[in-house]
């Protein structure tokens, strides 16, 4: 067996993984392939020609460096992982991207790119300049802004603002999100492209934008400094301001840039002014360094000459399509517009015929109401008739009530003056009867007194007869006369003893007297029962006629003279009580 059947057969492939801004690819790269042949490889896949702006970048230890085109592959530091990473992305930054940026695809790169550096604050950016921003990007992704489809909280999963911005103001995602869409519904009837073209026209007016910085340190006095690559030339900036620079050598004024180690020189085109000499510490960074400034400063140079054929067939044929574009948008736009129209043609049709539905139902409502209207006021016209008819009625039998209360008016009148009359008579003849009460009741008091005189008089006559027939005149009392009688036939009887005493007692006055007492009180009596006789049947009338006349008109009352005139009981019978009180002391 020879030495070389003992051998490894070497892999003819390796595998290759591409990373761009918005996709990953996999690739099988024979051995012998330099890097050229990927980089072509990967631009012919995603349909890229404006391949000068861009490189395959890798991460070596702490830096990253770019893939070299005339070399192998596999011969440069590149991972030994497989697949070997590489990432697709922007090595070169135009100065307008406006009038370089032609194709499409070249445009989205770059947005995609640009974004992300200014969202991982690789680029400063402020914060109105920030929220404009977000407002094209999300038009390019979004479209137009449509109130009813983007209802609030449509960005809340989108990474729109760097966090420097949402930590600088106290603002929660909701205040953000009102004031980008504020933005975002300005910018209606922009494409996408032309969208991320203004987003990139804003962003390249930033500081940082376009810049790969490189940490230096200057000659004699090891000052700690930054260098600055671009598209515009190379610049110096203090470690903690990447923002102004403090010196700047532009493309047009360097006549050479060398390197030996470590060293690097500047040297103006002026040959008057001072040559600018710094250093970097690894051998790396300082190739890094030199590709970009060699790339950079041949793009510079060739944007001042006149485009090459490919570069105008590519404006041409990009120029065209722009216009193909245009007259499409046009198109849709009209169609959109004639879609819209109609729409709102069938909306506003659709509106009417509701409307005409809802007059049409309303207005049989109303008829049906009108009907029931009719017949209800049919109703109650004739419920009206009647009521007429039945006040017709009630208003003959109230003027027939009129007329008959009028004559019980007329009736009760003459009653009442009847009544009346009456009454003044029932009042005379009471104080006629009071009048004579009291002068009976005098009377009486004069016989009452005429009679206490009379009493005391037998008292003091029966006093002297007792001492006239004491004992101690016996003889006298037998032998003189007989005793004088003293029944009430006795005669009246004249003693004098002593002087001259006589006594006068007849009993026929008495009696005469009692007669004539009880005769008046009889007389009286009767006279007073009479008189209450009256009084009762008058009150009794007056109840009748006041009970009559409630019952048959209820209009007139008679109560300030249904009953006369009120005589105190003690006046009526003072003389009464006064004979009889008389009689019983008798």
């Amino acid at each position: 067996m020879s030495i070389l059947g003992l051998k490894k057969k070497q892999p003819k492939t390796f595998k290759v993984k591409v990373s761009t801004m918005d996709a990953e690819m996999e690739f099988s790269c024979e051995v012998k392939w330099k890097g050229k042949d990927l980089f072509d490889l990967v631009c012919r896949t995603i349909g890229l020609r404006e391949t000068w702006f861009f490189g395959l970048r890798y991460t070596v230890k702490d830096t990253y460096a770019w893939l070299k085109p005339d070399k192998q592959v596999l011969d440069q530091e590149v991972p030994k992982d497989s697949p070997i990473t590489f990432h697709f992305l922007a090595k070169f930054f135009p100065e307008k991207v406006e009038d370089e940026l032609v194709q499409e695809i070249t445009q989205h790169l770059f947005f995609l790119q640009v974004k992300k550096q200014i969202l991982d604050e690789e680029i400063f950016c402020s914060p109105e300049a920030s929220v404009l921003l977000a407002s094209y990007a999300v038009q390019a992704k979004y479209g137009d802004y449509d109130p009813n489809f983007h209802k609030p909280g449509f960005l809340a999963q989108d990474e729109l603002l760097p966090k420097r911005v949402l930590m600088q103001y106290q603002m929660t995602p909701d205040m953000w999100e009102e004031k980008i869409t504020a933005w975002y519904a300005e910018h209606r009837n922009i494409t996408r492209d032309e969208a991320e073209m203004e987003y990139l026209k804003i962003a390249q007016d930033l500081e940082m934008y376009g810049v790969s910085y490189f940490s230096i340190t200057q000659n004699k006095r090891d000052t700690e400094l930054l260098l600055g690559v671009d598209a515009q030339g190379l610049h110096i900036y203090s470690p903690n301001n990447k923002l102004s620079p403090n010196k700047s050598f532009p493309w047009s004024g360097i006549r050479n840039i060398s390197y030996s180690e470590k060293e690097f020189t500047i040297k103006p085109l002026d040959k008057k002014k001072e040559v600018f000499k710094f250093y970097s510490s690894q051998l790396r960074v300082n190739k890094l360094i030199l590709q970009l400034c060699i790339g950079n400063h041949d793009l510079f140079m060739r944007r001042r000459k006149v485009d090459s054929i490919e570069v105008q067939q590519m404006k041409t044929q990009a120029k065209e399509e722009k216009a193909r574009k245009k007259v499409e948008r046009q198109i849709l736009a009209r169609e959109k517009q004639m879609r819209e129209e109609a729409e709102r043609a069938k909306e506003e049709m659709e509106r009417r015929m509701f409307q005409l539905q809802d007059e049409a139902r309303m207005a049989n409502e109303a008829l049906l109401r009108s009907e029931e209207t009719a017949d209800l006021l049919a109703e109650k016209a004739q419920i009206a008739e009647e009521e007429a008819k039945l006040l017709a009625h009630k208003a003959a039998e109230a003027e027939q009530d009129r007329q008959r209360l009028e004559v019980t008016a007329l009736k009760t009148k003459e009653e009442k003056r009847l009544m009346e009359q009456k009454m003044r008579e029932a009042e005379s003849l009471a104080v006629k009867l009071v009048e004579q009460s009291e002068r009976r009741l005098k009377e009486a008091d004069h016989l009452k007194q005429d009679l206490n005189e009379a009493k005391d008089a037998e008292r003091r006559a029966k006093q002297k007869l007792l001492e006239i027939t004491k004992p101690t005149y016996p003889l006298i009392a037998a032998y003189s006369s007989p005793p004088p009688p003293t029944g009430p036939e006795s005669p009246d009887m004249t003693v004098d003893m002593g002087g001259s005493i006589r006594m006068d007692f007849k009993d026929s006055d008495m009696k005469r007297l009692s007669m004539e007492i009880e005769r008046e009180r009889l007389e009286y009596m009767e006279k007073s029962k009479h008189l209450q006789d009256q009084l009762k049947e008058l009150k009794s009338e007056i109840e009748s006629l006041k009970l009559e006349e409630q019952q048959q008109a209820g209009l007139y009352s008679l109560r300030s003279y249904a009953e006369p005139p009120y005589i105190p009981h003690s006046n009526r019978n003072s003389a009464y009580m006064a004979q009889m009180a008389f009689y019983e002391e008798v």
